[in-house]
């Protein structure tokens, strides 16, 4: 049997916002225009109250980012092209430096977050095992602000909770993201590793990298 639509949470809102935001994507020309269009759906979806259970809102003790940060989906395509999910971030902790490899929406639920944003030096060719990274920006997010996301632009990140509780940011974004590889880096060091972060809530079909790395 093929794979079909998942949705780990029935809420009629969900429902809803995941048909508009499909019909976006049907009319759009580009990944640029289908964000342009996903927008006002999507700043509904972060200001409604109530839709997102406290389940989805929890840490994770074991995480693929640590710190106890849990990733909980909240729906993915059958073809594995679009997929919404919940990242809660305790205080006090930090996701990795880490890349999406997709283009879509970000966007803070609750809490406060602080993002640096980072570009590789050497953008335009295949991602290597040291890359020296260079910050970009640096923003402090509150319940409502979301950005886009359009690889290669701004694509690379790390956030940090600076509430008192904990930060839960919502993701739209074209992949099944919580199960593809990517690349999480160390500025410091300037080494890349590969990285999938996963569901707290659904297992991956496969568990190791793909020979050769990540592309």
């Amino acid at each position: 049997m093929g794979r079909e639509d998942e949705f780990l949470l029935e809420h009629p809102l969900v429902r809803d916002f995941v048909g508009r935001v499909r019909e976006d994507i049907v009319r759009s020309a580009s990944p640029e225009d289908a964000i342009e269009r996903m927008r006002p759906a999507f700043a509904e979806l972060l200001a409604a109250e109530g839709w997102l259970p406290e389940e989805f809102c929890s840490a994770a003790a074991e995480s693929g980012m640590g710190g106890g940060i849990g990733q909980w989906l909240i729906f993915r395509s059958a073809a594995r092209d679009l997929c919404l999910f919940s990242l809660v971030v305790p205080p006090g902790s930090s996701t990795p430096v880490h890349d999406h490899l997709s283009w879509g929406l970000v966007g803070l639920y609750a809490g406060e977050q602080e993002e640096v944003v980072y570009a590789r030096k050497e953008e335009g060719r295949p991602v290597g095992e040291r890359e020296e990274l260079e910050v970009v920006l640096r923003r402090r997010l509150r319940p409502g602000d979301f950005y886009p996301l359009l690889p290669p632009r701004d694509d690379i990140h790390g956030v940090r909770t600076v509430s008192e509780v904990p930060s839960v940011s919502i993701h739209l974004l074209a992949a099944d993201t919580g199960c593809v590889w990517r690349h999480s880096y160390d500025p410091e060091t300037g080494a890349v590793s590969p990285f999938r972060s996963g569901y707290v809530n659904r297992p991956c079909e496969e568990d190791a990298p793909p020979e050769g790395g990540v592309s």
